[in-house]
């Protein structure tokens, strides 16, 4: 009895340690390289490293690029997108086991995180660094640069859908397929560019006519990149000249009407209704007193109780400045305006007084600019693969959208200007900036355009041409 008793717990024994030493049960191991570990292999349950990785490289690369780029008056945020694209499939991606090992897809998601945070916070320091004043003196000026520098190549952008929209949704007896969750957008929307009856409803996807699918290539091409004109501005220290101004507030209006009219695009799409985008506008209008007649006295209230105006923004100031900041463009970005213009409008109202806004500029600035904004800049890069655009025609069309997409911002911005009583090198520098193309549109196209082997060249045919 006895030895069948010592039997049995020997065995119970020998089972829980074989149990116990199973892989599934074991702790994550903490050996890292010592123990024979790829820092480089993705890891969900701890994404820091590959984060680290990714990010000293970025960082690295475009300030290399910016050296000769420099030479040439480039402004930073020139060297950081084409730094992306280099990193991206366009260039190294060709080197095998690069783009696995460096950039792999599961961990996107996490750089697009901190990306966008700190464009979030660049908008803020944009808007911080504003004069209320220089923004009300100029804006008629502003209203009629912004109007017609969309109101051109917006008509020229619908011109150049019509060969877009005939050329491509039939292309090598496939269909054009576009699987789009806009960012500013709380719904995911889909839609191929064909007429009823084509055999792309067979897979499950709603045809759109040209009319929608004008007005979303009209809409891209007409809006102003307002992330990398305030990074322009910024650089050529131009915040506060009336020049810069006017091109600011015409910015600002200029992709606040194109979001809503993407807004429109989505609910047409949806077989619904335009009182849609209507309900985007009024509801933005709407935040804005809220955010000039209600918010602002109780900020500066509690600026004076603290004594931030004069003393400079306490710890606790700058924590609830920063909770402002990324409650309005939560709030900007559930509305169906992008999060960045929620967080631009914390900005403006903050106080000049005293100095405030120099001080808490220097307390985020330098982390911003020199940590946070070259991961979202590379990250347009890094989407786009310049590669599988290996058709004449099809660079004939990327030479005519980018021919549109100048041109149309140039002349409408550069006429609206003159017809200001601006003289002609002011109203030209005005066209110029006022045709800055990248992150806004590849927010759109970059995340929007999906298309399946072999038509995937049509994916990456727009965000170039930004």
């Amino acid at each position: 009895m006895a030895s069948v008793v010592i039997s049995t717990v020997t065995a119970t024994v020998t089972a829980k340690a074989t149990t116990s030493t199973t892989p599934a049960s074991r702790a994550t191991s903490q050996d890292g390289i010592i123990g024979g570990a790829n820092p480089s292999k993705y890891d969900p349950k701890n994404p820091i490293i590959i984060f680290i990785i990714q990010t000293g490289i970025i960082i690295i690369f475009t300030r290399l690029l910016h050296f000769p780029l420099s030479r040439m008056r480039q402004p930073r945020v020139i060297a950081e997108i084409i730094g992306g694209i280099l990193l991206g499939p366009s260039v190294f991606g060709h080197i095998p086991g690069f783009t696995d090992a460096i950039f792999p897809t599961a961990s996107m998601p996490t750089l697009s995180l901190a990306a966008n945070v700190g464009l979030v916070l660049f908008l803020f320091l944009v808007g911080l660094e504003v004069d209320l004043r220089l923004l009300f003196k100029n804006w008629q000026i502003a209203l009629s640069v912004g109007a017609a520098g969309m109101a051109l190549p917006f008509g020229l952008g619908i011109g150049i859908a019509y060969g877009l929209y005939h050329q491509f949704r039939m292309d090598s007896g496939g269909f054009v397929r576009i699987n789009s969750i806009l960012t500013g957008f709380p719904f995911a929307w889909r839609f191929v560019a064909c007429d009823r009856g084509h055999p792309c409803e067979r897979q499950g996807l709603e045809p759109i006519s040209f009319g929608t699918y004008g007005l979303f290539i009209g809409v891209a091409m007409a809006i102003t990149a307002f992330p990398v004109l305030c990074r322009i501005l910024t650089e050529l220290k131009l915040l506060q000249n009336p020049l810069g101004v006017v091109v600011l507030s015409a910015g600002v209006g200029n992709d606040v009407v194109g979001w809503v009219l993407l807004a429109l695009c989505v609910a047409l799409v949806n077989a619904g209704s335009g009182i849609t985008a209507l309900y985007v506008l009024l509801t933005a209008l709407a935040y804005v007193l809220f955010l000039v007649y209600a918010i602002r006295p109780a900020f500066l209230w509690i600026l004076r109780r603290t004594g931030s105006i004069q003393n400079g923004p306490t710890q606790g100031v700058v924590a609830l400045t920063v909770l402002l900041t990324l409650g309005s463009a939560f709030f900007t970005g559930i509305i169906g305006v992008h999060p960045i213009f929620g967080a631009f409008l914390v900005g403006l109202i903050c106080p000049h007084d005293g100095g405030f806004a120099i001080k808490l500029t220097e307390k985020l600035e330098d982390l911003v600019t020199v940590f946070f904004l070259p991961l979202y800049f590379a990250l347009s890069g890094l989407s786009t693969n310049i590669g599988l655009l290996n058709t004449g025609k099809t660079w004939a069309y990327v030479i005519g959208v980018i021919a549109v997409a100048f041109v149309g911002k140039v002349t409408g911005g550069t006429m609206a200007a003159r017809l200001n009583k601006m003289v002609w090198r002011e109203s030209f520098t005005v066209g110029v900036l006022m045709s800055c193309k990248g992150l806004v549109e590849l927010i759109v196209l970059v995340s929007s355009f999906y298309l399946p082997t072999p038509q995937d060249q049509r994916a990456d045919f727009l965000p170039v041409t930004m």
